[in-house]
């Protein structure tokens, strides 16, 4: 089942993306933040409405995990997205090699013009986020690190296009689905994981490739893991009929999402290797560019980190000051001596000046 992650961002379509549904995609990326979608780092993350994920970014921090600090990434104070991250619930081995491409290396312009052409023979595919990294100029043990996912599916045959109706509040939202009563073709698409009532139910949409899309309305759960179990053990308790039967239709949004975020918030905070030495995280990025309807769906995101050596004196998040301008206390002691031979505590200074 682990296929399933490679779409686990349509598990929420349903009932928290329905503010992103636009109709036709467009030719020209648009990655203009919307307000109020949050994009989180992994499957263990806590969200709200209107959530996002894509394993991209997960991919490029096992491998600063694993193959350079090689050990769990620590910062002081720990943040429990940190934590999430440390997890390694999404890897390699969850999405097939010919949808991926990785890289990790010294950042320089060279670097730069290996990812892009590599990109570009795989993928056919420029980036969107390699122009924001500063290449120039680094230390000789900075790294960059570097993941692109693109997939895309069809399905056997092109779902109805629906009248546009309402979701939730909102009004004139495209639709596609079945309709007519004998479009057997359309519902042997669709699998039923479990139904319970038309408010709480998960459907299966099958691809002529090998993703599936899930989609659950009112899902329950407070993290994408927890959503997603839940519907897997729904799907293993119910005992009615997996099929969409003759008279049942179906009704399922369209999207288009183009989302591009930098995470501040893991951004200039030290850790160290195992070797020991201290490293921060310079900037942070992720694209994620999505689309579903009727004849199918794609995927396209990208991450990139660019992580920063540290000099041996780093300095902390609080820039202490030692100026001893008020009262204080003053001892004299000779070394591997328990007892001071000189004591004094001085409020007013200019009775010892």
């Amino acid at each position: 089942m682990k296929k399933l992650f490679i779409i686990i961002i349509c598990i929420t379509l349903l009932a928290m993306l329905g503010i992103l549904v636009f109709g036709n995609p467009s030719e020209q990326t648009d990655f203009s933040k919307t307000e109020g979608i949050t994009t989180v780092l992994s499957l263990e993350d806590e969200i709200q409405n209107d959530a996002i994920w894509c394993g991209t970014f997960q991919l490029i921090w096992n491998d600063l995990k694993n193959d350079l600090a090689k050990q769990d990434i620590v910062f002081d104070p720990q943040l429990q997205v940190i934590e999430n991250l440390n997890k390694e619930t999404f890897t390699t081995e969850d999405i097939s090699e010919q949808y991926y491409y990785k890289k990790v290396g010294f950042p320089s312009i060279t670097l730069k013009e290996e990812i892009e052409n590599a990109i570009k023979d795989k993928f056919n595919e420029t980036s969107n986020i390699l122009n924001d990294f500063d290449w120039t100029g680094r230390d000789p043990e900075d790294y960059f690190l570097y993941a692109m996912l693109k997939k895309e599916f069809k399905f056997e045959k092109a779902f109805e296009e629906l009248k546009n109706g309402k979701f939730g509040n909102y009004d004139n939202v495209k639709y596609f689905g079945i309709k007519n009563e004998d479009a057997d073709e359309l519902r042997k698409q669709v699998k039923v994981l479990y139904y319970n009532s038309k408010d709480d139910f998960a459907i299966k949409l099958e691809t002529k490739q090998e993703d599936e899309v899930i989609l659950c309305k009112n899902p329950q759960g407070k993290t994408f893991n927890e959503i997603y179990n839940n519907i897997l053990k729904q799907k293993e308790e119910y005992k009615g009929s997996r099929s969409v039967q003759e008279g049942e239709l179906l009704k399922v949004p369209n999207i288009k999402l183009n989302e591009k975020n930098e995470f501040t918030e893991i951004q200039d905070k030290v850790f160290y290797f195992s070797n020991g030495l201290p490293y921060s995280i310079e900037k942070a990025i992720q694209t994620v560019e999505f689309e579903l309807d009727r004849e199918g769906g794609k995927i396209k995101s990208e991450a990139g980190m660019m992580v920063n050596y540290e000099s041996a004196m780093v300095l902390p998040d609080e820039i202490r000051e030692f100026f001893v301008d008020d009262t204080f206390a003053i001892f004299l002691i000779e070394e591997n001596k328990d007892t001071p031979y000189f004591a004094g505590k001085i409020d007013d200074i200019t009775k010892f000046q």
